[in-house]
């Protein structure tokens, strides 16, 4: 009886194996410290941009190896993390405030691995540096805020409807439930109030009180409202944060929520956390201005001289623009914004949505202005902290850009459209500078780690030793112990971290020190498989069957139990990634993988490299 493979199975692995080899390769060649450079509004960064970056290094006497502009970003590479630093300095105040600077380690994959898009892993911030927040969001607070905006569409409508009532606010039950009540006279008046509310508000569950010779209606959220309520105040929080976090030059921040209420925010690179705080905390609001067209703004603009009753504004786009003093409307009246097309023209639109009161005083100020043009204006306030004379000294500056221009149509109210966009991409910028201006529920900050550079390289060097310890001591063993097959093996587990690693940087998954436990862990256990083969054979050599029917026996037979083995593992650590959090999900996903591969490399590699050194000829003892 003679094991033989049929030749697809030998292709297979030859595939696998030069496949692996390819998009693990990256991971040798290291990084290079780089700056990258982005625009942190609308603007795009072009090849003016990448001149006046070369004028700006050379001026400094700052020496790069490369620059080069790709996907609207200029990465700059240097030799040392000094440079680097000198170089973020140069050119962060040569560009002025318009651009993100951000410090970052730029991949040394040469060109034809990129062409392939082979890349390296991704490093955690446990490995790479940076800091750690988890933050707490109020989304309770959302329903209050949502309840309070109730509160002022019922006064409205009631007063246009000519319903008389005494008082409206909010209602808080013993046992903290809330609603919005309202007080009225007359039983009346409160049934008419009712019918108009149904009507008007039918996903709201209203129910009628009577205390004290008093008559009261109560309209509460139901529950999917409120849960729904809760879910949007958290994205907009995410939106919010991700916005904000781009002004810190983060080159590969990770921003996801966690559980119901809470949110990761973690920086790779940074290392001060008082600056990460402010600027995760500065507020940002909207304000809609009527625009003058009577004056010239660039003309204000360089003579410094600008009517009275105007204020004169910087465009995102360029140029400036000349808005009247009064506000029509602010940001907080904004209870939800969206991108869609416009059905008239096709072209890219925004719709908005506005509270009762906002509502109210829009249509007023619209009515009176149809056919003028109205200006979005986006203010942001910021504390930046500078060192002077050695000394931290904190700034307050407020940041005032007009980002959409339009023409009034007709009389607005509740919900209207803002058009005039150029791109659906900017429709979906502004709607989302819209929804995240401000943040929708107060957060806090509840969890706040930061990890230096140092313990990160340190955490690399440890966690490599260990694999490496791990790797060697399972090689010894399988040699010394079953001879010329345990050499086989070692070879299918070297070939079984070559796959991991690649399978890791295909994915771009990110590698955290739970990462590498999986991955010393999967070491371990990749060879047992091999070793319930191999004891598998020896117990057919004793029981006096013929070598090659012994290992035809020893791997047939073997099998099901190495199937149990690793789908029980499997399943394990299946539920871990589905219950775990970030540290525990790295461990899970390389556990995951090194599963898989180990048995794919363990049965199929194993017997193959077997086959070829026994299979075709006839054998009297086996180096077992």
């Amino acid at each position: 009886m003679l094991n033989q493979y049929p030749a697809w199975k030998y292709l297979l692995l030859i595939i696998v194996l030069g496949t692996s080899s390819l998009y693990a390769l990256p991971n040798l060649y290291g990084n290079d410290p780089a700056l990258q450079v982005s625009s942190t509004r609308n603007t795009a960064v072009d090849i003016s941009t990448q001149e006046k970056m070369r004028e700006l290094l050379t001026a400094a006497d700052i020496p790069y190896k490369s620059i080069l502009l790709a996907n609207e970003q200029i990465l700059v590479r240097f030799d040392d993390t000094e440079i680097q630093l000198r170089a973020k300095d140069a050119v962060k105040d040569g560009l002025g405030r318009g651009y993100v600077v951000a410090l970052n380690l730029a991949p040394k994959t040469p060109d034809w691995l990129r062409a392939m898009n082979a890349a390296p892993m991704y490093l955690g911030l446990d490995l790479r540096g940076g800091v750690h927040f988890l933050m707490e969001v109020d989304v309770n607070a959302a329903v209050d805020q949502s309840e309070e905006r109730y509160i002022g569409d019922f006064r409205g409508l009631l007063r246009e409807n000519k319903i008389r009532f005494d008082k409206i606010g909010r209602y808080i039950g013993n046992e903290g439930d809330t609603a919005v009540e309202v007080r009225f006279r007359t039983t009346e008046a409160r049934d008419n109030a009712q019918l108009l509310l149904d009507r008007e508000y039918p996903d709201l569950l209203i129910d009628q009180e009577d205390r004290a010779g008093k008559f009261f209606m109560l309209a509460r959220l139901d529950e999917k409202e409120k849960r729904e309520t809760r879910k949007l105040a958290l994205k907009q929080n995410i939106t919010t944060l991700r916005n904000r976090v781009n002004e810190l030059g983060v080159a590969e921040p990770v921003i996801q929520q966690q559980g119901d209420e809470r949110i990761v925010v973690q920086l790779p690179g940074v290392q001060d956390t008082a600056r990460a705080k402010e600027i995760l905390g500065a507020t940002a609001t909207l304000e809609f201005r009527l625009t003058d067209e009577t004056h010239d703004a660039e003309d204000a603009a360089r003579t410094g001289r600008v009517p009275a009753g105007l204020k004169l504004y910087t465009q995102r786009e360029g140029g400036h623009a000349l808005l009247k003093n009064r506000v029509m409307l602010t940001g907080d009246y904004i209870i939800d914004a969206s991108s869609g097309l416009d059905q008239q023209s096709g072209g890219a639109a925004v719709y908005i949505t506005l509270d009762g009161k906002g509502a109210s005083i829009f249509s007023k100020v619209t009515g009176d202005n149809v056919k003028k043009l109205m200006s979005v204006v986006f203010i942001e306030k910021k504390t930046e902290t500078r060192i002077v004379d050695g000394e931290p000294v904190k700034t307050k500056r407020t940041l005032e850009e007009v980002i959409n221009t339009a023409r009034i149509q007709e009389q607005l109210s509740k919900r209207f459209q803002i058009t005039g966009l150029d791109s659906t991409k900017e429709a979906h910028t502004l709607a989302l500078l819209l929804r995240a201006g401000a943040l929708a529920a107060p957060i806090e900050i509840v969890e706040e780690r930061t990890i230096g550079p140092s313990l990160g390289a340190d955490n690399i060097r440890q966690g490599f030793t260990s694999v490496i310890i791990g790797f060697v001591l399972v090689l010894v063993f399988m040699a010394v112990w079953y001879r010329g097959f345990g050499l086989v093996a070692n070879l299918a587990l070297a070939f079984n971290l070559v796959v991991i690693v690649a399978v890791l940087s295909m994915l771009q998954a990110t590698l955290t020190l739970p990462g590498i436990a999986g991955i010393v862990l999967t070491v371990g256990m990749a060879v047992d498989a091999n070793v319930l083969i191999f004891e598998r054979i020896r117990e057919e050599l004793r029981n006096g069957i013929s070598p090659q029917a012994a290992i035809n026996s020893g791997y047939a037979k073997a099998f099901s139990t190495i199937a149990d083995a690793n789908i029980t593992t499997l399943i394990a650590a299946v539920i871990l990634f589905g219950f775990g959090t970030g540290p525990i999900k790295g461990f899970a996903i390389t556990l995951s993988i090194g599963i898989i591969t180990s048995m794919f490399t363990a049965i199929l590699g194993t017997r193959a490299v077997i086959n070829l050194i026994y299979g075709n000829r006839r054998v009297d003892k086996l180096s077992i």
